[in-house]
């Protein structure tokens, strides 16, 4: 029998808390929702949640106050900070008081629940990994271990669209590296997929039933990237109240994949070169090494020579990186592949909103095909969902010249 995931939104704005309702309940999780402070301060007291959506700017108690005094009571649910404030301090301030994330409003709802998919694989893997004096993991620690391994093994495989010359090549080359633990690079524009690649070789790897664990290098203010990579020590640092894993052992013995390797700062690329050369890292606080057994993907929409010429990119680094480059090709050199992508898309845009899928005219296919696509694949995804919903029953050739063309 699948265990339900509980999901407390507090959110004093009615339209987001129901929006988030509807979307979470789709994906099969069990929401419950609160408006004040209090009235979440109250639920998690009477009932247990698996994660938290807060928003910063809840009434009547901090949001910041609730999530330390959950934390002081002894729970350890993860808190997903929501917030509409700018800048970097709003999300420095939430990590460092222990939040697990912080997403920035308008919310994005694809890194939503990819957040709190990690926030329960991280939630499950620390009730699960209890060391032994010898250090080595007990039988419930392995049995935690097993529990991953069935529900990594029931995920559908990740699919990679289209039999073009580049992707076809593409594929092939997957295939060919995934069984090793070689690291890759892998490059290619924005919004052609990169990341797409990164779960095909974990998929086909001997570490397929171990962790795939996903950092946005880009995302991370440069004074939180050690403590997010590395984890922290209970009392390392004002407002570390709880001792936290980083991604490095989040990923233990699965892959790691770093995207948007290019936006980090030097300072971090120093601290990962150590980890890929020692294969062991150690958390703020402590003095103690860890060994991690890790493969190490990366992602980047730089030409990283360049950057290594200008001072930003580190050279050792690279090396360390880019033992296999796998390069993604943009949609205007695939453009044979748009008509399978549109079909693709439609069905499972279609699925998600619960709808039959459109019929698509040729025409308005071919339309499509002329089209720039600057924003690559990910881009086309945005316009097919676009003319699901305003068009009617079938996709016409008017509809793409209404409808699309005007976001390009």
């Amino acid at each position: 029998m699948k265990v339900m995931t509980n999901v407390l939104v507090v959110d004093s704005e009615r339209s987001i808390r129901n929006t988030l309702k509807e979307r979470l309940e789709y994906e099969g999780y069990r929401v419950e929702t609160a408006e004040t402070g209090g009235e979440a301060a109250d639920k998690t007291e009477h009932s247990r949640f698996d994660v938290v959506l807060c928003d910063m700017a809840v009434p009547d108690i901090r949001a910041i106050d609730l999530l330390t005094s959950l934390h002081g009571s002894g729970k350890s649910t993860p808190f997903i900070m929501l917030s509409a404030l700018k800048g970097l301090d709003p999300a420095i301030d939430s990590i460092r008081h222990g939040a697990f994330d912080y997403i920035p409003k308008p919310i994005d709802l694809n890194k939503l629940l990819r957040s709190i998919r990690s926030a329960v694989e991280d939630k499950s893997q620390n009730r699960a990994t209890i060391e032994t004096p010898s250090g080595k993991k007990s039988s419930a620690a392995r049995a935690g271990d097993s529990a991953r391994v069935v529900a990594k093994a029931s995920c559908a495989p990740t699919e990679i669209v289209g039999t073009s010359v580049g992707i076809e090549h593409m594929k092939q080359l997957i295939e060919k590296v995934a069984p090793s633990d070689a690291r890759v690079l892998i490059t290619g524009d924005n919004g052609t997929g990169k990341e797409l690649v990164a779960h095909r070789l974990h998929e086909l790897s001997h570490r397929a039933d171990r962790p795939f664990v996903e950092v946005n290098c880009a995302a991370i203010p440069s004074e939180l990237i050690e403590s997010e990579l590395f984890g922290h020590e209970k009392g390392s640092f004002t407002s570390a109240i709880r001792m936290r894993k980083g991604k490095f052992e989040q990923a233990d013995g699965g892959t790691l994949f770093l995207d948007e390797i290019g936006d980090m700062s030097l300072a971090a690329q120093a601290k990962v070169l150590r980890a890929l050369q020692e294969n062991r890292i150690s958390r703020v606080g402590s003095d103690k090494d860890i060994e991690v057994d890790v493969r190490v993907v990366a992602a980047t929409n730089k030409n990283l020579r360049r950057e290594i010429e200008a001072g930003r990119f580190r050279e050792d680094l690279y090396h360390r990186l880019s033992v296999i480059v796998i390069r993604v090709p943009a949609l205007r050199e695939r453009a044979g592949d748009i008509p399978l992508l549109v079909d693709y898309f439609i069905g499972k845009i279609c699925e998600e909103y619960g709808i039959k899928p459109k019929a698509i005219e040729p025409g308005a296919i071919e339309e499509l095909g002329k089209m720039e696509w600057s924003g690559n694949v990910r881009e086309l995804r945005n316009v097919v969902e676009r003319l699901i919903i305003l068009s009617g029953q079938t996709i016409s050739l008017e509809d793409v010249r209404a409808y699309a063309a005007g976001a390009l």
